[in-house]
């Protein structure tokens, strides 16, 4: 069974859903990290698989991003740095000594930062359409909504929601899962804001030049899963990169919305698999 829950860490209040393993074990807990416009709703069903495993799964939503806390740009700076040390402190308030990092898209990237700052802390690192090469561009779907004046208008329309996530993957998502991706949007204006003061603060070159070099020397378990029909990241800004591969026919940008199954399919043998 998945819960929502929240955790207060510092002046910020994190939402996050959680699902406990069925059978009590030491398995290292998982964090489920989403990209932007999404949720931690978009592990809604990879999150049972973990827990039948006897993983402890968490999909926090990110600051500014779906339930938690949208502090205002003057008090959160909303850059990696500052996502980087909240996820660490999230992390410390849940007492764990180690977790797994599952990453996914822009903003689930900064995942992967926290995981080459701090590797004495993941154990594992699987990551699905992240940019991490510095050849990543911001897609223009997500860029124009940065834009002066055309961004802040945009970030405020809860349609966008559905454009974008149903955009960048081809299929049609299910109008009561729509919803909950929509709701923050109707009820304040702090999401958009939030979201384009993310979007702003990406700091994309930055960011992507320290995982390239970071991943390059990493030497804990490394998964990739790539979804293939991703308009955005082509598989082939990772073909270099020194990791397990798995490509993902039939999937886009948002391979845990797109087919849940097939992510489970390799995420689960990767998490369980004994680390020689």
């Amino acid at each position: 069974m998945i819960e929502g829950k929240r955790i207060e860490v510092g002046a910020l209040n994190w939402f996050y859903r959680e699902a406990e393993p069925m059978n009590q074990g030491d398995r290292t807990p998982v964090i489920l990290l989403h990209g932007l416009v999404s949720q931690g709703y978009s592990w809604r069903n990879v999150l049972p698989a973990l827990a039948e495993q006897g993983f402890r799964a968490i999909a926090p939503d990110w600051i500014g991003c779906g339930y938690s806390s949208m502090p205002d740009r003057r008090d959160f700076a909303y850059t990696p740095d500052a996502f980087v040390s909240e996820i660490e402190a999230l992390i410390a308030e849940f007492g764990f000594e180690k977790v797994s990092i599952v990453a996914q898209g822009f903003l689930g990237s900064v995942g992967i930062q926290y995981a080459l700052r701090h590797p004495e802390k993941v154990e594992r690192l699987a990551i699905f359409n992240c940019p991490i090469t510095q050849t990543a561009k911001l897609p223009w779907t997500l860029k124009q909504m940065g834009i002066p004046l055309v961004g802040d208008m945009m970030t405020q329309n809860p349609l966008l929601v559905d454009r974008t996530l149903e955009g960048a993957g081809g299929y049609r998502i299910e109008d009561a899962d729509l919803d909950v991706y929509r709701r923050p949007w109707l009820k304040t204006s702090d999401v958009g804001r939030s979201l384009l003061a993310i979007i702003r603060n990406l700091q994309l070159k930055e960011a992507t030049a320290e995982i390239e070099a970071g991943l390059a020397t990493w030497d804990h378990p490394l998964l990739i899963g790539w979804g293939m029909r991703d308009p955005w990241l082509s598989i082939d800004l990772v073909k270099s990169t020194k990791a397990e591969r798995v490509e993902l026919d039939e999937i886009g940008h948002y391979p845990q919305e797109d087919w849940h199954e097939k992510v489970s399919e390799i995420l689960i043998p990767f998490l369980r698999r004994q680390i020689v």
